[in-house]
């Protein structure tokens, strides 16, 4: 069974937002794309979502490494507007505790309170095509830790966009994923 993880499409994260990636919004439309295809196909569908609490080590004034940005039900922690999220996407918070830093989707949880790993592994999810924000933090960390727990995973590296805070991050960050056992995939050659 396949399913499309979406990681961390929210405004603040986009252009305007506390924390924004370089064009970040241009993923809005190709995630869409991939959107439709996996409702056609009756695939599940989830994104996860930064949720911090407005005290977290995450952040800047607390000893951490970032600006305050998606603060649990703001309007910067809400999905872009244009993303097209289903009515039945399966929502994964992530660094909601006030130690939890969150990089990776499978630190986070459903509604239910149900990890990642075992919501994919009640399904019988195997194979996960992945895209969003950042290709070099939060997106690497969920592919990396994905592959350690035995996933297939296609990087949808037309449908992600990174920080580079040092030069080459991003490259780094793709040549990790791509050298630990994830593949890249667009559009053309992932839903052919």
């Amino acid at each position: 069974m396949k399913a499309l993880l979406i990681i961390d499409v929210q405004n603040d994260f986009c252009p305007g937002g506390a924390l924004p990636v370089e064009k970040g919004d241009e993923v809005v439309p190709v995630l869409n794309d991939y959107i439709t295809y996996f409702r056609e196909q009756n695939l599940p569908i989830l994104a996860t979502r930064d949720w911090h609490p407005e005290v977290t080590v995450h952040f800047q004034k607390y000893g951490g490494d970032w600006p305050v940005h998606c603060l649990q039900n703001s309007t910067g922690a809400a999905f872009h507007p244009d993303l097209a999220l289903p009515d039945n996407t399966v929502i994964i918070s992530c660094g909601m505790g006030r130690e939890e830093q969150g990089y990776s989707a499978f630190e986070g949880v459903t509604g239910e309170g149900q990890s990642l790993l075992d919501y994919l592994r009640d399904r019988r999810i195997t194979e996960l095509y992945v895209g969003g924000l950042a290709t070099d933090y939060c997106v690497k960390h969920s592919v990396l830790d994905a592959l350690r727990h035995g996933f297939k995973v296609h990087l949808l590296i037309d449908a992600c966009r990174g920080i580079d805070v040092e030069p080459g991050d991003i490259d780094k960050a793709i040549r990790e994923m791509t050298d630990s056992g994830a593949t890249q995939a667009t559009l053309a050659t992932a839903l052919a």
